[in-house]
């Protein structure tokens, strides 16, 4: 008997299928053997002054443990066939040790995707295991275990319990803090457009006025806007040129792991886990019409590199497909400029490309199929012909004003064949360079620069690629461990840092600058590739980071000020006569027993950090129904009184509040506003309703909205720390100064 050692259980079966008699295939189920979860496991060696790890099979572990053990003695060859990637190599080599074998007289197989082919042809050709790539991740490894085990409990210790650390997290999360100060710093810059179209709806940019080139920021208050319009309308317009180019639309590279997340977020909506939860199943076996096969190939990498022997395929279904003149007469290669890139992998692709999309349905999830058509035509795209536009350029010249227009044809779709387009035609009139034309309508328009956007989750992995930090397998990971640490919240796609992650990132930047510099992190991971190339000794990378780092903690202890709030309030606590204490925890202020862990009393506070009301508090009168005590109650629309004696009595009364009326009357029908409360918090309504169901969140003014068409009024409010008028139908935003 043959053992073959892989990590998951679809990989296993999916394997079984494709192997006769004579093969046991069995799962690790990940890693088997790791540093301990509840200490620090790593020694200091005194003399050589290296890392030395200390590796344990976790308790849920010891089970498959044994099994394997048991299955290796009986085998006449143990195969470890772990992921192609430095993980996998590391987890193929913790293996051998658990089970007691030596690990470089164990064949190791690797195989880009899991289909009969691919598995027969790496038996064939084993190798031994890769220690340089072994080493590249034990050293990662250790790494991150000093800095999170030793900066972690830092955190805690001077700011809250909770907190964590990281690598790559900490610089991570200095991205996004570092975009939210932008924004929080942006200041509008107010700027004017003059919207021109000539006869025959021709939609035209102003490029010169008196000579002087325009750009989007050139006009920038309304009297210069004022001033350009009229000298338009007094201006007499030729076509001085019409200028007629071909442009090519070329096609998409095949996709990598951090494109693949890109992609996978903007067409599909799926975040960067979901999608690599999905190919993990894609890659490791579905149901084909051949049986269980993996339908892609491996999807953590960042490689762009295609098999000869898969282009050469995808070549001759373009050709039969699609014709001859949707295949270029070379094949197309693709190289990835970013730093790190390992190009001994292989891009994301299909397997099998008789297993069409259309083909997949019937035997693939919703989620899946989705994901895999995304790769499947993308594949396709990438070795098809670049698509082709005719562009025309027509300007249009008066004696002080020079206008430009442009439109495009799609003339040869190409790999759009596959992939369909979003951009559509825009044709203009057919014209003759000499020709006089007037001008349709022109209208001076008010905009404002916008801030830079808040980075979504596909925005903030193609940063961190392009910057080097982290790889394929990291990216999903560092943004999950920012989201469930409470440093960022995801709302609409956007990545909106809390006011922990600015705290924290201060700290950081004060005391670990290293930790939190791009460039630092970026650096290390070039050095692990060079430990993956046999080019750097890990130990002493691990020795140049762990000295000076601990000297940082050591410093960071003394330094650092805690940030912990411990008020003394001057109370006991009810139930073991302790001092009660003003406290900072992770979801905010509470007050809690000093006496704390012996006992756990707490109380909430309200946002001044007062005690919050007790849940029952009771009210002055009693119920008029019953005759027992009515008690102040919280519900979705705000606070109302309530019969001490419920089930028995359910008699509930609303509590009087004085009513709040605007200076304003309502912008719709001129009746009396005034301020009532929703599910959703109080609001501005109008008498009238429900004749009138005028409602604004803010209290309005007389102000009128400047926006085209609109006939709200402005309303004040602060947003993004900045005080600014809104308005109150369309919600275009405009400075108080204006």
């Amino acid at each position: 008997m043959k053992l073959i050692i892989v990590e998951s259980p679809a990989k296993a079966r999916t394997i079984t299928n494709f192997l006769g008699r004579g093969y046991k295939v069995i799962a690790s189920k990940g890693h088997i053997r790791d540093l301990p979860k509840s200490r620090f496991g790593i020694t200091i060696d005194e003399q050589t002054h290296e890392l030395i790890p200390k590796y344990s099979v976790a308790k849920e572990n010891a089970p498959i443990v044994k099994e394997i053990r048991e299955l290796a003695k009986k085998a006449d060859t143990v195969y470890i066939a772990t992921d192609e990637d430095r993980e996998g190599e590391a987890i193929g080599w913790h293996i051998a040790h658990a089970i007691k074998k030596d690990p470089q007289e164990l064949p190791r197989i690797v195989f880009h995707e899991i289909t009969k082919t691919a598995i027969k042809d790496a038996l064939k050709n084993a190798r031994h295991i890769d220690m340089n790539m072994v080493n590249a991740q034990q050293a990662r490894r250790l790494l991150d275990r000093v800095v999170g085990y030793k900066l972690s409990p830092l955190l805690a210790s001077k700011i809250q319990k909770g907190l964590s650390g990281g690598r790559v997290q900490s610089s991570t999360l200095k991205l996004v803090v570092d975009r939210e100060r932008e924004i929080n710093a942006f200041i509008p810059q107010e700027y004017w457009s003059i919207d021109t179209v000539f006869k025959t709806n021709i939609d035209a940019t102003l490029t010169l006025h008196e000579g002087e080139k325009l750009t989007k920021l050139s006009i920038e208050n309304e009297q210069k806007a004022q001033k350009i319009t009229d000298s338009v309308k007094a201006d007499s317009f030729t076509i001085t040129k019409i200028e007629t180019k071909q442009r090519k639309s070329k096609t998409p590279p095949p996709f990598m792991t951090s494109t693949l997340q890109q992609t996978a977020s903007s067409k599909l909506g799926f975040t960067p886990k979901k999608t690599m939860m999905v190919a993990q199943t894609l890659y490791e076996g579905v149901k084909t019409p051949d049986g269980t096969s993996g339908v892609i190939t491996y999807m953590r990498t960042d490689s762009l590199n295609l098999a000869k022997e898969a282009v050469s395929s995808v070549r001759e279904v373009i050709e039969s497909k699609y014709g001859s003149k949707y295949l270029p007469k070379d094949a197309k290669v693709y190289t990835k400029k970013a730093k790190g890139a390992q190009e001994a992998h292989e891009a994301i692709r299909p397997t099998m490309l008789n297993f069409t999309p259309e083909m997949a349905t019937k035997f693939l999830k919703p989620d899946e199929i989705k994901l895999y058509r995304l790769i499947y035509e993308r594949f396709l795209s990438c070795q098809m012909e670049d698509a082709v536009f005719e562009q025309q350029t027509i300007t249009f010249s008066g004696e002080h004003n020079e206008y430009r227009a442009s439109g495009r044809k799609l003339i040869f779709d190409g790999f759009y064949k596959v992939t369909g387009t979003e951009d559509k035609d825009k044709l203009l009139p057919a014209l003759n360079e000499g020709d006089a034309i007037e001008i349709q309508s022109i209208k001076p328009e008010q905009h404002f620069t916008e801030p830079p956007a808040r980075y979504s989750e596909a925005a903030l992995i193609k940063k961190l690629e392009s910057e080097g930090v982290g790889r394929p397998s990291t990216y999903a990971p560092t943004i999950a461990t920012l989201s469930s640490r409470t440093y960022v919240s995801i709302e609409k796609k956007q990545i909106i840092p809390t006011k922990m992650a600015f705290t924290v990132t201060e700290i950081l930047e004060k005391h670990f600058a290293n930790i939190v510099d791009i460039n630092f992190t970026a650096t290390m991971e070039e050095k692990l590739d060079e430990i993956a190339e046999g080019k750097v000794d890990w130990q002493k990378l691990l020795y140049d980071f762990y000295f000076p780092f601990m000297e940082q903690i050591a410093e960071g202890k003394e330094k650092i000020v805690s940030l912990k709030l411990a008020k003394p309030l001057g109370r006991k606590c009810p139930k073991c006569g302790e001092e009660l204490l003003l406290r900072s925890g992770r979801f905010g202020n509470f007050i809690a027993c000093s006496g704390f862990p012996k006992c756990k009393y707490t109380e909430q506070v309200d946002a001044e950090g007062n005690p919050a009301p007790k849940k029952e508090e009771l009210a002055d009168e009693k119920c008029e129904k019953c005759g027992n005590d009515m008690v102040v109650k919280n519900g979705r629309n705000g606070q109302f009184l309530a019969c001490s004696g419920y089930p028995e009595c359910k008699n509930t009364k609303s509590i009087q509040v004085e009513e709040k009326l605007s200076k304003t009357p309502c912008p719709d029908c001129g009746g009396k506003l005034s301020l009532k409360n929703s599910r959703r918090g109080p609001f501005w309504g109008c008498e009238n309703y429900p004749d009138c169901k005028f409602i604004s969140k803010f209290e309005p003014t007389t102000i009128k909205c400047k926006e085209k068409g609109c006939s709200g009024v402005l309303a004040p409010r602060t947003y993004r720390n900045k005080e600014v008028y809104e308005c109150v139908k369309c919600k275009a935003r405009t400075s108080r100064e204006e």
